[in-house]
């Protein structure tokens, strides 16, 4: 089993904890504690970031809430979403991190794609903590983009989107930035 797990985690489908074989990510999920807390009446879970959140939310397919706090920092917000709708449209994704790279430590990509309420406040927290801006996205376009992109998680035969149909997706949200510039390959994103 373990051995089936860890080829799973090269081909991205789950993450593993450093020293085991135990699943810490399953994307969008997670079955460690993070800063992503979603709540409906049926259960609740934990996203990895925003983006994964959206994620586990369109995969959920019902009303709830996501509770994070703006930039991992003090001020908590809660995004509700209801009939599919997200209600509270002034949030803000932050992207800092290249897709290209995000799997070189994609617990880390995860920990800093955040929710912020404006774009000053990203460009403030991105001075203090000495990170460089990278793509800044509203929360209705990142719920969208999410249905497609995990919207084939929970089929049987699922397959990861390839690096060119991760392009392709990434393009018809018109995500434009540097952030998701891609090399055209073969293999899986």
């Amino acid at each position: 089993m373990a051995e089936a797990l860890r080829a799973l985690q090269d081909y991205h489908g789950v993450v593993l904890h450093p020293v085991s074989s135990e699943v810490w990510v399953m994307h969008p999920f997670s079955t460690a504690p993070t800063n992503f807390w979603i709540e409906s009446e049926k259960g609740s879970w934990w996203g990895n970031c925003a983006w994964c959140s959206l994620g586990a939310a369109a995969l959920l397919d019902r009303d709830l809430t996501i509770t994070t706090t703006l930039g991992g920092e003090s001020k908590q917000v809660v995004v509700e979403i209801k009939s599919g709708q997200i209600m509270n449209k002034k949030i803000f994704i932050h992207f800092p991190i290249p897709m290209v790279k995000a799997w070189e430590n994609v617990t880390y990509t995860c920990s800093t794609m955040l929710m912020f309420e404006s774009e000053s406040e990203i460009d403030n927290w991105c001075e203090r903590h000495g990170m460089e801006k990278g793509d800044v996205q509203p929360i209705n376009n990142v719920w969208e983009f999410s249905k497609v992109w995990y919207g084939n998680h929970l089929n049987r035969d699922w397959v990861k989107w390839s690096v060119n149909e991760a392009k392709e997706i990434f393009d018809r949200f018109e995500l434009k930035n540097p952030i998701w510039n891609m090399p055209s390959n073969g293999g899986r994103f």
